[in-house]
């Protein structure tokens, strides 16, 4: 009789086991599955955007293969005819303007980057960080100082341009950038390194602890804008 008990115990303590193995077993299953099918979601969303990419950068190489063949057909037009050559000439010196051509000229390169300081020893963590005021700041310094082109993480600035705040990103131009953000303006060099000036918003940046390096060159090429300029209220005057 003792015996049948011992073996009624043993045998209750090994189906619990079993069935908590079983258990066990299901819910590792389960988590593992869960993160399979995470994983294979991420992978698909991953795929998208790089066949939107791929889409994005063919159509963009035949747009700037039909601006080239554009110009050459200007340039035979206006062969042979001053008059059709100054207007060629002023539609190219519109562009540059207006930012819709690629340009290149002496000027500085500012970057901007987030504080190293540790955020534990701060008492505003927010402080340490560059915001889209410090490079509003830096750009409005930058054309008073007499800056002719400007772009920031190689996004050209015109004047439609709009910089906003996005969490611990920047949007420009609706392209989402982060730091370090490094801003290039053609110029006189001298006059542009003026910001560095004692009272100068980039020392009140480095008084921050915020990242700033400020360097003269005598070539920058800041593309052109790549997007599609509108006016909704500007007409022309009769």
């Amino acid at each position: 009789m003792k015996s049948k008990k011992v073996i009624s115990i043993v045998l209750g303590l090994m189906c619990f086991a079993l069935t908590l193995g079983i258990c066990v077993q299901l819910k590792t299953v389960k988590g593992s599955n869960t993160v399979i099918s995470q994983n294979y979601e991420e992978n698909n969303l991953r795929a998208e955007v790089l066949r939107y990419k791929e889409k994005y950068d063919n159509k963009y190489k035949e747009l700037e293969r039909a601006e080239e063949e554009l110009e050459e057909e200007r340039q035979k037009s206006t062969e042979n005819n001053s008059y059709l050559e100054q207007k060629e000439e002023e539609i190219k010196q519109g562009n540059k303007v207006i930012g819709m051509t690629e340009v290149t000229g002496p000027g500085v390169i500012v970057t901007l980057s987030d504080s190293k300081k540790d955020a534990s020893t701060a008492l505003n963590v927010s402080d340490l960080l560059v915001h889209d005021a410090d490079v509003l700041s830096v750009i409005n310094e930058l054309k008073n100082a007499g800056a002719e082109a400007i772009s920031i993480n190689e996004q050209r600035l015109v004047p439609t341009s709009s910089i906003v705040c996005g969490g611990n990103i920047i949007e420009i131009n609706g392209e989402k950038v982060g730091a370090p953000f490094e801003i290039k303006a053609i110029g006189l060099p001298e006059q542009l390194a003026a910001l560095s000036r004692p009272g100068g918003y980039l020392e009140i940046l480095k008084k921050a602890t915020v990242g700033v390096d400020l360097k003269k060159s005598n070539s920058i090429t800041i593309p052109k804008y790549t997007g599609v300029i509108t006016y909704k209220f500007v007409q022309n005057s009769k």
